[in-house]
């Protein structure tokens, strides 16, 4: 049997990589699989190749393993590449958290929209870009998958360039519709729903448990929730358990409004509504300092780094404990490959051209949406009754994120300050000129369109 060939592109992003490589262990239904990994950076690379040489030597033997710092290696004659590359890796993203805070704007991730992610994408769509074209010449056929942030914006560039048809993952709405069904006391598997959207803005607007309504239960859950005492002790934590009303106020007040409850909760929904948090300020916190801390998720994330090369490198023992994972981006991924390869037409949350699925949002738009993975292709669901009060927030932004797409192709200046206004964090076209030009010299390593 031909091993399967798959390709990961940014596996210095060791998390990611050790995710993935844990859920292609657990899965031996899939048969043999030839896996690459891909990264510019030699020790990064070093570090992912070590750290999953050990795994596939613990319990892997249908997997082989392959290294390269030049993706054109390993390209041809693959089956899936996925993309998880982060340009300057958290580095240039601290330069995307810190400079707008010069300026009065704190964000909590600064990976997606604002500032911050405005400025992510002016140096992640150019490589993108240029290996959405290697996949074109050497692979074109192979499904391709993209993780990397900015998602929505990435992905259509990506496809607005050169036509590959690249599918943005996400775990965000496989996680909330998660969190949901633990508010309603319900097993998971119970627990269906349609949330359509952009990434990290994707609205839940049909929940249900055993194919009845859910709302109503959830609407009682909020009603008793804000009877109780106050109590926000969770409040800000990017990684608070469990799930709790208190500590999402914002997502609630706009369920409350609009009738569609947003993932990926406050840490990502209030970046799209910066005007509501003026200097950052959230519920007596302000965001991205006490509350969701940029600074704590990248030290935490250097601190991952670190122990996942001790391990790589035998100065530490490997962790078992990866091969009793949760479920999560990764494996959704391969369970979407065997939906594909069985006909199971199952569904799952993918980033792709609305194509008028919602007819009401711009057809060309990349939108996060249910979709069905069939033997015959990716189908997205149709949802005309997706609510037009949560279209119309969709389309907002959307107007944003197709300036960040033409500045990042054309390496205009003048159409990123126009992206950082349409954004809505920064409303003073002064601002947005001095705020750009501080981002552009502090990337400036990242970007080719804008600097020769």
């Amino acid at each position: 049997m031909q091993p399967r060939k798959i390709v990961l592109l940014g596996a210095g992003s060791a998390m990611f990589t050790k995710g993935m490589v844990a859920d292609l262990i657990l899965s031996p239904e899939l048969g043999p699989v030839e896996l690459c990994l891909v990264d510019i950076d030699p020790a990064a690379l070093e570090t992912a190749e070590g750290l999953s040489r050990r795994m596939i030597e613990a319990r892997g033997e249908h997997l082989t393993l392959r290294a390269a710092t030049d993706r054109r290696d390993v390209l041809a004659g693959a089956d899936l590449v996925v993309s998880a590359i982060g340009v300057g890796g958290r580095r240039a993203w601290e330069n995307d958290a810190y400079i707008p805070r010069k300026y009065g704007i704190f964000q909590p991730v600064g990976d997606s929209v604002m500032p911050g992610g405005i400025s992510r994408a002016m140096r992640m769509i150019p490589a993108l870009i240029a290996i959405a074209k290697d996949v074109k010449r050497l692979c074109p056929d192979a499904l391709f998958f993209n993780f990397a942030n900015p998602l929505t914006a990435n992905c259509w560039a990506i496809r607005q360039a050169t036509g590959v048809p690249v599918v943005g993952l996400c775990h965000g709405v496989f996680h909330v519709e998660r969190q949901l069904a633990e508010l309603l006391g319900a097993p998971a598997e119970e627990v269906t729903s349609l949330a359509a959207g952009l990434n990290h803005l994707t609205f839940f607007f049909d929940l249900r448990r055993n194919g009845r309504d859910a709302w109503p239960l959830v609407r009682e859950k909020l009603a008793e929730a804000r009877r109780l005492p106050e109590d926000r002790s969770g409040l800000g934590d990017t990684f608070a358990k469990p799930f709790r009303i208190a500590n999402n106020p914002f997502s609630w007040s706009l369920f409350e409004a609009y009738g569609g409850y947003p993932s990926a909760n406050d840490r990502h929904v209030t970046e799209f509504f910066p005007e509501r948090f003026p200097q950052g300020r959230y519920y007596g916190l302000t965001l991205g300092i006490d509350a969701f801390s940029v600074e704590h998720i990248i030290a935490w994330g250097d601190e991952i780094y670190a122990d996942m090369r001790a391990q790589a490198l035998g100065e530490k023992p490997l962790d078992q404990g990866i091969f009793n994972r949760t479920v999560g981006e990764h494996e959704q991924l391969l369970a979407i490959l065997r939906s594909i390869e069985c006909d199971k037409r199952e569904v799952y949350s993918m980033n792709v051209p609305n194509a008028g699925a919602i007819p009401s949002l711009p057809a060309d738009a990349i939108l996060e949406l249910p979709v069905a993975a069939t033997a015959s292709g990716l189908r997205p669901l149709a949802l005309p009754d997706f609510p037009e009060l949560l279209s119309a927030i969709i389309a907002r932004k959307l107007t944003a994120t197709r300036l960040t797409v033409e500045a990042a192709l054309s390496g205009s200046r003048r159409l990123f300050y126009e992206a950082l206004l349409a954004d809505g964090a920064v409303t003073d076209p002064d601002v947005a000129r001095r705020l750009g030009g501080d981002l552009l010299a502090a990337q400036r390593a990242y970007l080719p369109n804008f600097f020769d």
